[in-house]
């Protein structure tokens, strides 16, 4: 396995939602909600995760929106392309695209639907690494892919791929967690998948979170990251029970419809808007959510959101508090 930066690919790297106005995708919206996670001290960012709702897009506009990233991050954090589809065709596609963009890292969904044999993952793998150089590391998130990796699979493509350095582990599994780090060593980049096992699984040695909760408050993930990775449990424990509430919030109905009812409802996004066959928040789901932000403290002196909403940037490197996620700046 080739040597990371110390680094690079630990902490806080956001899957960022995808912002839609009349159909269309709204890339400078896009720009514009990356500057806001640089602000808020996250440690990178990832571009069309499940969060982005990528199966509802084109490979052009996937692409574009990669290409929007590289452009409003400017080398300031690294940003990950997640290049994985149904199709292997279309992941190479993919795949090259964000090579020659300039990516700093590859984030490569396993197809679903398909349910591939172990065998048949190790040669995906394989077969892509031969067509990149960037870093890569697995998204293993078998609720939505029907596969399940075993270690054995991810040891082979470690054997054949120097650069395959990690996995984002979208699984309530920490003992998997403890063989990977065993066997692989702690150097195989770990990502959280699962929001509310971001603290236990960072404290067993993952090195991040790739948490949708980081759209809304990315200041307060990256800040539990910091504490955990510092041995800092006590505080990062807090944050994690500040959090705990808006993580489990995400899977009221499936991501990132809530998440995108809570970034309209505090200003972060214009538009709650989904594409079929995803659909916006029901009012039932709603008064859910806007029950979860009045006791998170994230609704004082707001307004119903929308175009009048005010911006709603979070204190980078907020620290634990005992005021909680109520510690947040409102301009």
């Amino acid at each position: 396995m080739i040597k990371l930066d110390e680094k690079f690919l630990v902490g806080s790297y956001p899957p960022i939602v995808t912002p839609l106005r009349d159909g269309r995708v709204d890339f400078d919206a896009y720009a514009k909600l990356i500057e806001f996670q640089i602000a808020n001290g996250t440690h990178g960012v990832v571009i069309n995760g499940t969060t982005s709702e990528p199966s509802t897009l084109t490979v052009e506009e996937r692409n574009q929106l990669l290409k929007v990233a590289l452009e409003a991050a400017a080398k300031r954090i690294p940003v990950v392309a997640q290049t994985g589809a149904t199709s292997h065709a279309e992941t190479i596609a993919l795949t090259e695209y964000a090579t020659k963009a300039g990516a700093d890292a590859l984030l490569i969904l396993t197809p679903f639907f398909i349910r591939p044999p172990q065998r048949g993952v190790v040669e995906f793998y394989t077969d892509l690494g031969r067509r990149t150089d960037l870093p890569m590391l697995m998204y293993h998130i078998p609720g939505r892919t029907a596969f399940k990796v075993e270690l054995d699979t991810l040891e082979r493509i470690c054997d054949n791929t120097a650069h395959f350095v990690g996995i984002k582990h979208a699984a309530d599994d920490h003992h998997f967690v403890t063989q990977m780090i065993s066997r692989l060593g702690p150097e195989f980049r770990i990502f959280v998948g699962l929001e509310e096992f971001t603290f236990s699984m960072m404290a067993l040695g993952a090195q991040g979170t790739m948490n949708a909760v980081a759209n809304l408050a990315p200041a307060q993930v990256a800040a539990m990251c910091n504490e955990t990775r510092a041995g800092h449990m006590t505080s990062a424990r807090q944050l994690h029970f500040e959090l705990f509430e808006l993580m489990c919030a995400v899977f009221f109905d499936t991501n990132p419809i809530p998440m995108k009812y809570m970034m309209k409802r505090l200003g972060i996004l214009e538009r709650n808007e989904h594409r079929l066959p995803m659909m916006p928040a029901t009012p039932e789901l709603e008064q859910r959510l806007d029950a979860v932000l009045e006791r998170a403290g994230l609704l004082a002196g707001q307004t119903t959101g929308g175009r009048g909403a005010p911006n709603v940037p979070w204190r980078a490197n907020a620290p634990a508090s005992p005021h909680g996620i109520r510690e947040i700046l409102i301009k």
